[in-house]
């Protein structure tokens, strides 16, 4: 039976009952750390670093109003999974039909893909700037994160919370170091929380900051994340974990803004003050703290790239785990999943170094930032949709105050985002005019807006007396009476391994002496992959003879039963044996072994279970 939970994985896998006093609020610790590295990615650097370089100190107080909107929706966030025990992914498949979820996950994994490629990229601007490794190395190199976050799963939650909290210490550090070498202006900084009117640049990196401080794959991330705490499902034990909640994410967003901070501020006192306003690029930044401040700050901005990029890429794979299970309920390998979503952020920085060259990619880093923009309001608008729901939140749903703000908070966010994308598309048109943004650019644009205006209505035109399923896969039904199964054609996968007996023994008693039992055995060699049931090497003819010794076995014993080889896939070939035979039952052993013997030795049980209709016995 699949599981049904956000990140089955680790679901309610740090059970903060087990703790008491300071422990116990340090076991609900965690989850908003690996939501902060989203806030302070190589996506958020451009902006930072322009803003500073260009205007000195003038945008802090931006970041600051931007942090403090983060911290609404994340609360919102982390609210949503802790009361109904759904991700933001879950809840939209409920509360949206069908046809909007499709579009709703495209979105969400394009915007998955576009926030991975921005990691990509910056990582391997990183490991160019510290090493001298070529860009298209760099983010070759990338593609083993996939198996870096496979291990960490498999060590536990607490495991995978401690490294990336480790790589958010490391960003820390670096700056803390480099403000003391830059020196800034205390004075200024100060000044520069003071609000000020924005206009021309100041107004468009002012918007880009803001578009690139909320981060759609990190509200469906956070409302994942607070369930792998166990908590007990009363008032009191909901309220605590609220409570707790609401610090952990309070103290690591703060900690995002002071590494943001720390960038603009870095490069105010580092550019601005020196004349050189026009610092937009990674690379350039990099290049003039090295003709500034000698060999230190330069090493410690690449560092503190590369674990910004490692640590952000990670929560984003998990996020694409997220909505693709939540969205439209496919669940496919862990391992695989994080695969695919980290090739389709690849392939584009392949193209585009390959084709355009390395000074391309920071167009690439722009474009994905767009792209976050367009899918930003399908995150936000049902989350607070969710929150105010007292039919579905009860006690919990969010107060009028709260709701008013978050309304704001997404209308600010929304608007500005919305400009970033009108300026961003006329100036493509006007450089480019090609058929391609009349035909398919404008069009989707087009049905994006129609999109994002049906899952703002939605809710609130819905019958309020509507009965709403409120579970995740509808409520139990009346079995009624139960008759005997009898089975006439069982099936029995044999490997001739020791597991074989407790396997055959297990469908001899679900068939007994009246059932015809057929025992498949897949060969598995290069040749038999090959030439299939042509081969005739040593390991077939042993095998068959090994078949033919459990079918005369069986036969002294009272049953009766057929031997069937299959070559090649072993899945593929039990599969077919089974429809052909039209069995009534298959029964096979299963391996027990999980993680990396998984990746080496396959997955035949599962790959199985899908390719055929009869119902599947599985023998350990």
């Amino acid at each position: 039976m699949s599981n049904t939970e956000s990140l089955s994985e680790v679901h309610q896998s740090v059970d903060p009952n087990k703790r008491k006093g300071w422990r116990r609020i340090l076991s609900f610790i965690g989850p908003a750390y690996l939501i902060s590295v989203g806030y302070m990615d190589p996506g958020n650097w451009a902006t930072d670093l322009a803003g500073g370089s260009k205007f000195g100190y003038q945008l802090i107080w931006v970041l600051l109003m931007s942090n403090l909107i983060a911290l609404l929706l994340q609360s919102l966030s982390s609210r949503l999974g802790i009361v109904r025990g759904l991700d933001l992914a879950q809840a939209s498949k409920q509360a949206y039909p069908r046809w909007a979820n499709i579009p709703l996950f495209g979105l969400a994994q394009t915007a998955i893909i576009a926030c991975d490629l921005a990691e990509i990229i910056g990582m391997a601007i990183g490991l160019q700037l510290l090493f001298g490794l070529p860009l298209i190395w760099g983010i070759s190199i990338t593609i083993f994160d996939t198996l870096l976050l496979l291990f960490l799963m498999n060590r536990g939650m607490r495991a995978m919370e401690g490294f990336i909290v480790s790589m958010v210490f490391i960003v820390g550090i670096s700056f803390l170091i480099e403000m003391f070498i830059v020196e800034p202006s205390l004075k200024e900084i100060a000044k520069g929380f003071e609000p000020s009117a924005l206009s021309g640049d100041a107004l468009y990196i002012a918007i880009g900051i803001i578009g690139a401080t909320v981060m759609p794959h990190n509200l469906y991330l956070h409302s994942s994340l607070v369930q792998t705490r166990k908590i007990e499902r009363t008032n009191k034990g909901i309220k605590e974990a609220l409570k707790f909640n609401l610090i952990d994410t309070t103290v690591a967003l703060n900690l995002a803004f002071f590494v943001n901070a720390a960038i603009l501020i870095l490069a105010a006192a580092a550019f601005y003050t020196n004349g050189h306003h026009d610092i937009a690029e990674i690379q350039d930044a990099h290049k003039l703290l090295s003709n500034i401040f000698g060999d230190v700050a330069p090493a410690l901005f690449a560092i503190a790239l590369i674990a910004a990029g490692q640590s952000s890429t990670i929560t984003g794979t998990l996020a694409g785990q997220i909505v693709m299970e939540g969205h439209i309920n496919l669940r496919i390998q862990p391992w695989l999943r994080r695969l695919i979503t980290r090739l389709l952020a690849i392939i584009p920085a392949f193209f585009t170094i390959l084709y355009y060259g390395n000074d391309a990619l920071g167009g690439l880093l722009i474009l994905s930032q767009v792209v976050l923009s367009l899918q930003l309001g399908f995150a936000v608008i049902p989350l607070i949709h969710f929150n105010s729901d007292k039919k579905l939140m009860k006690d919990f749903a969010i107060k009028t105050w709260v709701k008013v703000l978050a309304w704001l908070s997404a209308a600010t966010i929304l608007i500005l985002n919305v400009k970033l994308v009108i300026e961003e598309v006329s100036t493509w048109t006007q450089s480019s005019g090609s058929w391609w943004i009349y035909v398919i650019l404008y069009p989707a644009i087009a049905a994006i807006v129609l999109l994002l205006l049906y899952v703002f209505f939605h809710p609130l035109i819905k019958s309020k007396n509507e009965d709403r399923q409120i579970v995740p896969h509808g409520n139990a039904l009346d079995i009624g009476k139960i008759d005997k199964i009898n089975y006439r054609n069982i099936g029995i996968a044999v490997d001739f391994s020791k597991n074989d007996v407790n396997t055959i023994r297990h469908a001899l008693i679900q068939g007994g002496k009246e059932a015809h039992y057929y025992l498949i055995h897949v060969v598995e060699t290069a040749a038999a992959r090959y030439h299939g049931d042509r081969v005739m090497d040593h390991e077939t003819q042993a095998d068959g003879e090994n078949l033919e010794k459990y079918k005369t076995n069986l036969a002294d014993l009272g049953y009766d039963s057929s031997t069937f080889i299959g070559f090649g896939s072993t899945a593929k070939a039990i599969a077919e044996i089974s429809n052909k035979n039209e069995l009534d039952l298959l029964v096979m052993g299963a391996h027990g072994h999980k993680g990396l013997k998984d990746l080496i030795f396959g997955t035949t049980v599962d790959a199985v279970r899908h390719k055929v209709s009869m119902p599947v016995l599985i023998i350990r």
